[in-house]
C-alpha cells in the first residue's frame, strides 16, 4: 500500500537551500535562535516573596503596578501534587470579583493576608492561599480551577492565581515588605542549615538513646 503524502511536507524548513531576497542572500530565522534569550518574567517583572507558615509565595511585579500572586518553585503544595483549587474562601467567592473600566473600579480590596483561594493536595492539605499585598482585586485565574494540575506545569507567571493592583502610595511599603530574590535565597539556605543540624541532632540523640538502652539490657 503506497504511503499517504505529507500534506504539510511544503511548509517544513529545509536548509538545503538558502532564501534570497532582492538577489542578496538571506540567513535562516532559526539562525537567529538564542536559547538564553531572557523570559517574560526576566524582561517585565521583578520577583518578591511572602513568606506564609514555611510556605513561600511569589509576588511577580510589573513596572505598570500590576502584581501576579504565585506558588513559590519551593512551596510544599508543588512537591505533594495538586489535587484542587477554588476560589471560594467561605465567606466570600473570589471568583465573582468584578471590576470596571480603566480605573478598575469595583474590585474587592484585599489585604496581605486575606485569603485568596484554597488549595488542597494529593496529601489532603489545604492551603489558605494569601493574597500577600494589600491592593485591588483585579482578576483571578479560573482556568486552574478546571484544571489545577497547571500549577504543575506551567511556566514562571503563567499559572497566578490572580492579578492584584496595589495604590500607588503604598508601593514602597509593599515592596518593602517583602522578600527580594536574593534574601529568598538567602532564607532558603538558612532553613537547609536548620534542617540539616536538626536532624544531626536528631539522629545522635536517637543513638545515645538507643545505647543507652542497650547497656541497660546488658547490666
Amino acid at each position: 500500500m503506497a504511503a499517504t503524502a505529507d500534506p504539510l511536507e511544503p511548509f517544513y524548513f529545509e536548509h538545503e537551500e538558502q532564501q534570497r531576497i532582492c538577489g542578496k542572500p538571506v540567513s535562516p530565522i532559526t539562525d537567529g535562535f538564542d536559547a538564553n534569550y531572557p523570559s517574560v518574567v526576566d524582561r517585565f517583572f521583578t520577583r518578591f516573596y511572602y513568606i506564609r507558615a514555611n510556605a513561600a509565595y511569589q509576588v511577580l511585579y510589573h513596572s505598570n503596578r500590576i502584581c501576579l500572586i504565585c506558588l513559590a518553585p519551593t512551596h510544599p503544595a508543588l512537591a505533594q501534587g495538586i489535587a484542587s483549587l477554588s476560589f471560594d474562601v467561605g465567606n466570600v467567592d473570589r471568583s465573582q470579583n468584578v471590576v470596571k473600566g480603566k480605573a478598575k473600579k469595583g474590585g474587592m480590596i484585599l489585604q496581605a493576608d486575606s485569603t485568596l483561594a484554597l488549595l488542597t493536595t494529593e496529601t489532603g492539605q489545604i492551603y489558605k492561599i494569601p493574597s500577600c499585598i494589600r491592593g485591588k482585586l483585579v482578576e483571578v485565574n479560573a482556568a486552574l480551577v478546571a484544571e489545577p494540575k497547571l500549577l504543575e506545569h506551567l511556566p514562571e507567571g503563567a499559572g497566578y492565581f490572580a492579578i492584584l493592583l496595589p495604590k500607588i502610595e503604598n508601593c514602597d511599603l509593599i515592596r518593602e515588605s517583602l522578600l527580594t530574590q536574593e534574601q529568598y535565597e538567602e532564607h532558603l539556605k538558612t532553613n537547609q542549615e536548620q534542617n540539616t543540624e536538626h536532624l544531626k541532632t536528631s539522629t545522635e540523640q536517637k543513638e545515645e538513646n538507643l545505647k543507652t538502652n542497650e547497656e541497660m539490657l546488658i547490666t
